[in-house]
């Protein structure tokens, strides 16, 4: 029989503590697959151990049990207030009405983060306060049931809730070591609260109203062991199982797919699909700008570097915690030789929500951002983890390169750009290899390859138009698309670019696509003399960069009449070979896949981004498993109960399972003495006020009797599984069912609607159970 609570000495009330808190802190590094650095951790620890101990010292000062969880609570709204609250705080950690506010935009900050990101997530504020307040919650549940339920059993369902999350994300779920160690944590809690409970018990005496039998003050060491190991082992498989065989949100159709970690995407769908922004009949504002210089740069958003033969995408990384934008990376190959000068850019953002940030390529530093942003490697673009850009003013510091058109055509073939930009499906069209070889073929260099496919894409020939593509069908995706432009020689941004692209690495010339804005728009009005330019929807755009060896990225400008071409790229500059070829044969070209764009939702119109649409589904369906998960006891309990049941119908050891069911019921609502024999413990429960009437007592005293006979009868079994009972009829069973129903009615009767709720939800009869699998002894001598 299990003392009540408040037997418990200050002393075993610290163990216990102790325990759940090593519990909860291991259980939580299994969160770090998914969360670069190990800042985050200690930031959950320091929070944890605030309401684990805090709920110690509540205790230590006598304040009432049921009250210590709401405590509890506003303890860590005092440590999130500390952490997180800043200046909205009355000496830093009484909260006001501004932190909570604070703490709504957090919350915002952190659903966007989870969006956004790539795994590893980098734990930006947003995602560290979210981090915090769950592993506090979970640590006050932790308490809840191993301090005030005293069902330190059941204490694995919240610490299981970090564990089972990385299932979710990454296809290989937890690492073993931190499964192990998460078991014998919860090992360890079991075996600290039996000592507790037991020397509480001797402390606190027999009780008189019960007869007991004492567990002997030394159990052997092999009396348990084996099982208990049998557990943990048992346990770790399960665990590695469930987190093996869990799909990943990489592979699941329930919470979306595509990415690694998409629960952790990004907040632009990486594809050309320009058409549609570019055809609205009003353009949508996107930002302005003030060049101090008269810079007037095309401001990249994202660059599209993976061609699969239908799309251009974005190849995914994970964001470099360490990639701020007060100091960007240098351009990638960019040579010492290579004339470079800085321009400063002052940049405001308006109806444009994009976690991309519009910026000229390549800039050296960015000033004014509010959020966390971080530069890619190589193609030197930003991106936000917990914001977007609507209303952002910033500066950024242009880098403007200056190559000639000696030096490119002196650049060598390039070894140091990754192989990924040459990359090409095998089933190249015929009309592909042709035309690229009829283009290039007589150029003595690559740069004049390239001037060559410029210009013969800027030939008379060629047409810039929006709605042809729609008109003629080859509007969409893929080599066939291309064969259709260069046939019809009609189309927009998306299919010169995404041709020379094409035509470049059919040649040997590594290539991307870049997607931002044109320079804009210039506007009378003036700020301390720099002319303001305005940037709107109908400046969105799509052009190559193509790589050289000791230049790195120059871009390339193959649609007429959008945008500006570059000195070093016009024929004349470099003497190259300019031949228009006659119209050639159908080519193909990759796919218009393209970033969401619409000012309305993003930057501007088109089909929405499925990862950003089903942010909340996927939500709602990882909330749903983490209840499902909270509510496992409860299902449990009612599963074991329909077993009982089917027992008794079928007359199978009906006697023992009604008494089993009569003890399991006494013992979620608290009532003690499930150890004692039969007899003793129907004695006890008889005096309780709910067996005062008649028809329950009598029930009872045929359970009591039937059980008794199933056990010590003639006849019985020594493992009673087969009773008197057994060979009766339907109708008997009926009235052992009707009986069961009676006793169970009457213990609940005079029990609390408290206990009531808590025998539901934390059944303490499946903590009993496992106590007595794993072979750890109670306090009742069970």
């Amino acid at each position: 029989m299990h003392p009540d609570a408040a037997a418990l000495t200050r002393r075993g009330r610290l163990a216990l503590t102790t325990a759940s808190f090593l519990l909860m802190v291991v259980a939580t590094m299994s969160l770090g697959s998914l969360i670069a650095g190990g800042g985050w951790w200690w930031l959950c620890a320091f929070v944890s151990a605030g309401v684990f101990f805090g709920g110690t010292g509540l205790r230590a000062l006598r304040v009432p049990s049921g009250l210590v969880p709401v405590l509890e609570g506003v303890v860590l709204v005092l440590l999130l207030t500390l952490l997180f609250g800043g200046a909205t705080a009355i000496a830093f950690i009484v909260p006001t009405p501004d932190t909570f506010a604070l703490f709504g935009e957090l919350f915002t900050g952190a659903q966007r983060t989870i969006a956004q990101q790539t795994v590893p997530a980098v734990a930006v504020p947003a995602l560290n306060f979210a981090l915090a307040l769950g592993v506090g919650a979970l640590s006050i549940m932790l308490d809840v049931l191993v301090q005030v339920a005293r069902a330190p059993a059941l204490a694995a369902v919240p610490a299981f809730v970090p564990v089972l999350i990385p299932g979710f994300l990454v296809e290989d779920g937890a690492d073993i070591p931190v499964l192990v160690g998460t078991a014998a944590a919860y090992l360890l809690l079991l075996r600290v609260d039996v000592r507790v409970t037991r020397r509480a018990r001797i402390e606190l005496g027999d009780d008189e109203e019960v007869a007991t039998v004492a567990a002997p003050k030394r159990v052997p060491v092999a009396s348990t062991l084996g099982a208990s190991v049998g557990v943990a082992v048992t346990g770790l498989v399960v665990a590695s199982l469930l987190t093996a065989s869990t799909p990943s949100i990489s592979t699941s159709l329930l919470l979306g797919n595509g990415s690694q970690g998409a629960l952790f995407a990004r907040g632009v769908s990486p594809f050309l699909d320009l058409g549609r922004d570019l055809r609205r009949p009003e353009p949508r504002p996107a930002f302005r700008y003030l060049a101090r210089d008269g810079d007037r740069p095309n401001f990249t958003l994202l660059t599209l570097d993976r061609f699969e033969g239908d799309v251009w995408a974005v190849t995914e990384r994970p964001v470099d915690g360490d990639n701020t934008v007060d100091a960007l990376g240098a351009p990638e190959g960019l040579g010492a030789g290579v004339e470079t000068s800085e321009h400063p850019i002052d940049v405001l953002v308006s109806e444009v929500r994009t976690t991309w940030l519009p910026l000229p390529y390549p800039s050296t530093r960015i000033e004014g951002l509010s959020g966390s942003w971080y530069w890619d490697d190589g193609s030197l673009t930003v991106r936000s983890v917990d914001t977007n850009t609507a209303g952002q003013r910033y500066e950024v510091t242009r880098l403007e390169v200056e190559p000639t058109a000696d030096q490119l055509r002196a650049a060598g073939p390039s070894r140091a750009a990754d192989p990924q930009f040459l990359d090409l499906p095998d089933d190249v069209p015929t009309v592909i290899t042709d035309t690229a070889a009829e283009l290039a073929g007589s150029a003595a260099t690559p740069y004049d390859a390239a001037v060559a496919i410029q210009a013969y894409l800027r030939s008379p020939d060629f047409k810039y138009s929006t709605e042809a593509p729609v008109e003629e069908g080859y509007d969409g995706g893929g080599f066939e698309v291309i064969a259709a432009f260069l046939e019809a020689k009609s189309g927009y941004c998306v299919h010169f670019a995404s041709t020379m692209a094409v035509l470049a690495r059919e040649a040997g010339i590594p290539s991307r696509i870049s997607v931002g804005y044109t320079s804009g728009t210039p506007t009378t009005e003036r700020v301390d003399g720099v002319q303001r330019v305005e940037v709107d929807s109908h400046d969105l755009h799509a052009w190559p960069e193509l790589y050289f060896e000791g230049v790195g990225w120059v871009p390339f400008e193959p649609t007429p009449g959008r945008g500006t071409v570059p000195e070093y790229s016009r024929p004349g500059a470099g003497q190259a070979q300019t031949s228009v070829l006659p119209s050639a044969p159908s080519a193909t070209a990759p796919a218009t896949s393209r970033p969401e764009l619409d000012p309305d939702r993003g930057l501007a119109g088109g089909a929405g981004n499925p990862l950003q649409d089903d942010a909340p589904m996927r939500a709602a369906a990882l909330l749903i498993a983490v209840l499902a998960l909270l509510l496992l006891p409860a299902a449990l309990r009612v599963l074991q109960r329909a077993s009982r049941r089917r027992r008794i119908r079928t007359g199978r050891g009906a006697a023992d399972a009604a008494w089993d069911e009569v003890l399991a019921s006494a013992s979620d609502l608290g009532i003690a003495g499930a150890a004692s024999t039969p007899r003793v413990f129907a004695a006890y429960v008889a005096a309780r006020p709910g067996f005062r009437e008649a028809e329950a007592l009598a029930a009872l005293t045929r359970l009591r009797d039937g059980v008794e006979r199933a056990r010590y009868g003639p006849g019985a079994s020594s493992d009673g599984s087969v009773d008197a009972a057994a060979g009766a009829g339907p109708d008997s069973r009926a009235a052992l069912l009707v009986d069961l129903e009676l006793a169970r009615r009457a213990l609940s009767g005079d029990a609390s609607r408290r206990d009531r709720l808590i025998a539901v939800l934390i059944p303490k009869s499946l903590a009993d159970r496992v106590r007595r699998v794993s072979g750890v002894r109670t306090a009742d001598g069970a």
